[in-house]
């Protein structure tokens, strides 16, 4: 795909994103961009949270700190590694990732992911807007027990973001990648100066159901990823900055939560963001971190906004993203007036239930089918076989590890008692899921001849991109 001929730096900056659809997107974000916004997304105060769930990825039992490490580092770059490919089609494209799935599925059956699409990414700036409110109402000297203030600023920070995308992209690089690094450098100096307790200590029968929630959180960007990536530069450097980016702040933000389990915050409270929050506040100068770390957040909360807006265009490509971006952005404000955090590990495993399949059929198809030539035009064909595959990816995440939420889980133990299969601990449902769809995906694209409408719309990509 033939890269856009690049633009003078003083002019880039006043760039934005196109208003609708029907504009083609100016292809300004390099290697650094890419790196700041994953970075930034990879970092997340619920982070830490999340590690104690990959501690004791089991009510029966509790890894070792070395063990839930290796788990989060491997399950981070297994996630991030099918984020950064899915990354890839929309740099080389053009098209938000939404669109993308008019070439796997056809332009309307695409709108079947879209709004579980959108649907998950209402639900992620929610708890975002909620967890900024939460954890802002812990800082010294900030007012308590009056939450609606803080979720309102949020909300409205949120909305302004989403409105200018690739401004934002812009200050997380200069900004916010440098500023959030040192906070996490001097927390995790500030806790090692605490006893640790024996890191070998544990089982590692839970490595891999431990791993599922870290490859849970990275794969859920991957339904977003292109959003972004049909600004980059080139293919190189979406894949590439998706894979650094992310992959190190993850890890780090996810590690940083076993160190302060093993330091300062007790296990039974691990889970609790109050406890997780004031573990941070209590270091030195701790307030300051925290208050960066807040701040920082802002960026998840933004990237869900956008790119909900992105999948509603998918079905409207017309409509002012501006216009959308105010309307999410205030609906996301009014829930997280009403709700607070809660069963966020099953919210990450139904999560994965859904996207792994589904981003396995995008890849096969896209790598191997049909090699880069993609029809995300309105005229793409449906191909409800396709489907087929994904469900079965989703069936197969399920059967092996359907949740905590009590009555889910029932009706698949059922089901796994009709199937007589009992899932074991070495089992991973992200990998499993993943291969079981990307297998049923190959015989539906492998040999298929190129159409004419792929061939087309692959030329008006490619014109798209010279101009």
């Amino acid at each position: 795909m033939t890269a856009t001929v690049e633009r003078p730096v003083q002019l880039e900056e006043h760039i934005e994103a196109p208003l609708t659809l029907e504009e083609p997107p100016p292809r300004v974000l390099g290697w650094w961009d890419q790196i700041g916004l994953w970075g930034n997304l990879g970092m997340s105060i619920l982070g830490p949270v999340t590690a104690i769930y990959i501690l004791q990825p089991t009510p029966q039992s509790q890894m070792s700190y070395v063990g839930a490490a290796l788990a989060i580092i491997v399950g981070t770059i297994l996630g991030t590694l099918l984020v950064a490919s899915a990354a890839v089609p929309g740099a080389q494209t053009g098209a938000p990732s939404m669109v993308l799935l008019r070439g796997l599925f056809g332009r309307r059956l695409s709108y079947l992911p879209t709004l579980v699409n959108v649907v998950q990414l209402i639900g992620w700036s929610v708890f975002e807007i909620v967890v900024i409110s939460a954890a802002a109402e812990q800082l010294p000297h900030m007012p308590k027990d009056h939450r609606w203030p803080y979720v309102v600023v949020a909300g409205v920070l949120t909305t302004l973001m989403a409105i200018r995308p690739l401004g934002v992209v812009r200050i997380l690089r200069r900004y916010a990648l440098a500023a959030v690094t040192l906070v996490t450098i001097y927390l995790y100096v500030e806790l090692l100066r605490h006893p640790m307790p024996a890191l070998t200590h544990g089982s590692w029968t839970g490595f891999w159901p431990g791993a599922d929630y870290a490859i849970a959180a990275a794969v859920s960007f991957a339904p977003l990823a292109s959003d972004y990536t049909r600004h980059a530069r080139s293919s190189k450097s979406a894949f590439g900055g998706t894979m650094i980016g992310y992959t190190i702040a993850q890890s780090a933000s996810y590690i940083l939560g076993l160190v302060a389990i093993a330091t300062v915050v007790k296990a039974t409270d691990a889970g609790d963001t109050t406890a997780m929050f004031g573990a941070f506040i209590a270091v030195p100068a701790g307030w300051l971190a925290m208050a960066v770390l807040v701040a920082r957040e802002l960026d998840q909360s933004f990237a869900d906004s956008y790119s909900t807006v992105m999948s509603v265009q998918n079905v409207f490509p017309r409509f002012d993203r501006r216009i959308l971006a105010v309307v999410v952005g205030g609906l996301a404000t009014v829930m997280a007036l009403a709700l607070r955090i809660d069963d966020y590990a099953n919210f990450l495993a139904l999560l994965g239930s859904v996207f792994v399949p589904l981003t396995a059929c995008l890849l096969v198809d896209y790598f191997l089918g049909r090699r880069g030539h993609w029809n995300v035009t309105e005229a793409a064909p449906s191909r409800p076989w396709l489907l087929m595959p994904w469900i079965a990816g989703m069936v197969t995440y399920q059967l092996i590890n359907p949740g905590y939420v009590g009555w889910w889980v029932d009706r698949w133990t059922t089901v796994q008692g009709w199937l007589h299969f009992t899932p074991h601990s070495w089992m991973s449902a992200s990998v499993f899921s993943f291969a079981v769809a990307a297998l049923l995906t190959l015989p539906f694209t492998i040999g298929r001849p190129r159409d004419l409408s792929d061939a087309t719309a692959a030329i008006a990509t490619t014109a798209s991109d010279k101009s």
